[in-house]
């Protein structure tokens, strides 16, 4: 017997003939003898709907209050789910995170998880029970609803599989395993049977959307056994592992691992900065006091006594954020204007096999300038490599890419 974190998506979950699909894999394992403890996602499309509605009520929503929102979708699912178990005869009940409970930080939209409180689930395991829980959210020392970012279910599911000291987590999901890209750009893409853990927190933190980041970086701290399994095909999944792991298992490492795409961007530029000391510090003070992640950055070289302009990244979704949190700093910032941009995408590579490789981002960039792709800015790491582009060159990007590293597979998959 063993016991079991199954994390369901939002395409897994879209609809209730798909739910009962998902019941009948949560079946199986209950009836194997396992213990299982199921994670949920709002239906597909579900999350983009409800901030939607958020931004109509007004641009610069609460965050308290969009958390109060953008949580709804799980709590539906997850007892809809419930219902479907039990009308097959199980004993299952939700388990919202405040009744846990799961508790979090108050950083309204990207709270971190403190702790989970098992003590529930082990009464409910106790009694042969089914737990599902979900994902997404936990509750505040306040006790206000807190939501952990997009894509938090993942984060969810690992923790709560640490938590319980779970023999393993399963992430179902819509594809089959993890691709070196998307496979809806490229046919030729290849499954992976195993990737690393560093691998995957690059690749996911890049745009794979298969994997979460914070849940990669968290099943690599805990040494929580992770897989990618598909909820409508019953083939073999994807093992994320260590580098020890997969040394041990004799196989071959890749130069580069994957090629992934992130449109969830938008690019800022403030012209005419000063060019003194603090300038920078005064720029990204405010954003990081407004929970404001801040991806690429590149600054202008100026001559003495010119001034210079500034370049980053945020999230798409934190863009208007971003722009009156500037636009209050303004005056100790010191800019003449911002200009902002939302048709641009992230594109990287991504492989361990940079680390002993040279030439692998000029191979990039002599791939993307052959075919006439302006790169807009560059980010480096010691096994990624990232450009910033316009967005309506993602595709050919993205399979240009792909072919230059040989990571075309001999058929379509």
């Amino acid at each position: 017997m063993a016991r079991i974190v199954m994390k369901f998506g939002g395409t897994s979950m879209a609809g209730i003939e798909r739910i009962r699909h998902v019941a009948n894999l949560v079946k199986h394992e209950s009836e194997a003898g396992h213990e299982v403890a199921v994670v949920v996602s709002a239906m597909a499309g579900e999350t983009d709907r409800l901030i939607q509605f958020c931004r109509e009520a007004s641009s610069l929503y609460d965050r308290r209050e969009y958390d109060v929102v953008v949580a709804s979708g799980e709590q539906v699912t997850s007892g809809l789910l419930a219902i479907t178990l039990q009308g097959m005869g199980l004993n299952a009940r939700s388990y919202m995170g405040w009744q846990l409970p799961v508790r979090t930080t108050a950083a309204h939209s990207a709270a971190l998880i403190e702790a989970i409180d098992v003590a529930v689930l082990d009464r409910v395991f106790q009694g042969g029970g089914i737990a599902v829980i979900p994902g997404f959210q936990g509750v505040a020392a306040d006790g206000s609803v807190a939501t952990l970012g997009r894509g938090g279910s993942d984060t969810s599911a690992v923790a709560l599989a640490a938590a319980m000291k779970a023999d393993r987590c399963d992430i179902y999901t819509d594809v089959d395993g993890v691709y070196t890209t998307d496979p809806r750009i490229v046919p030729r893409a290849r499954k992976l049977g195993v990737i690393t853990y560093e691998e995957m927190l690059e690749l996911a933190s890049v745009g794979a959307k298969v994997l979460q980041t914070r849940s990669v970086g968290l099943a690599m701290r805990e040494k929580m056994p992770l897989r990618v399994l598909s909820s409508f095909e019953d083939r073999p999944g994807t093992m994320v592992v260590s580098d020890e792991e997969l040394e041990d298992m004799n196989m071959e490492r890749q130069i580069i691992t994957g090629i992934a795409y992130d449109k969830n961007e938008a690019r800022i530029s403030l012209l005419g900065l000063s060019d003194k000391p603090g300038t920078v510090a005064a720029i990204f003070a405010p954003l990081a006091e407004a929970n404001i992640n801040v991806d690429m950055i590149v600054q202008s070289v100026a001559r003495p006594g010119e001034k210079r302009d500034l370049t980053f990244t945020v999230p798409t979704a934190a863009l208007a954020q971003s722009v009156d949190a500037l636009s209050r700093a303004k005056e100790a910032i010191g800019f003449d204007e911002i200009i902002t941009d939302m048709n641009v995408v992230k594109v990287s590579a991504v492989g361990v096999g940079m680390r002993s490789n040279a030439g692998i981002a000029a191979r990039m960039f002599e791939a993307l300038a052959d075919r006439g792709i302006n790169i807009l800015a560059i980010a480096t790491s010691e096994i990624k490599v990232s450009v910033l582009i316009p967005e309506e060159y993602t595709e050919l990007a993205v399979r240009v890419l792909h072919t230059a590293y040989g990571l075309d597979a001999e058929t379509e998959a």
